[in-house]
């Protein structure tokens, strides 16, 4: 079976749905622009654990260097979308 890589929207929309489930927001506020650390008030741990799932998510691997480059939702998009 062939899998084709998602699109932009596609990544998002797993992103958010990951978000919506992990994080106290409205579901209207999540954009791209959102950073995690302060919109979504997310500690050390809350951010390791996004990251363990977004793994799960995308069937990929997070290296912790890369981890902490990734500020914001559509800082998470954009390394889906290179790595997919």
């Amino acid at each position: 079976m062939e899998v084709y890589p998602l699109t932009r929207e596609e990544v998002f929309m797993k992103i958010k749905e990951i978000v919506t489930g992990r994080f106290e927001i409205d579901e209207d506020k999540i954009n791209e622009s959102v950073r995690i650390k302060e919109d979504l008030e997310a500690d050390s741990i809350a951010i390791m654990e996004f990251v363990l799932e977004l793994e799960d998510a995308f069937d990929s691997e997070i290296s912790d260097e890369d981890a902490e480059k990734i500020e914001t939702l559509g800082a998470a998009v954009d390394y889906v979308m290179a790595h997919q």
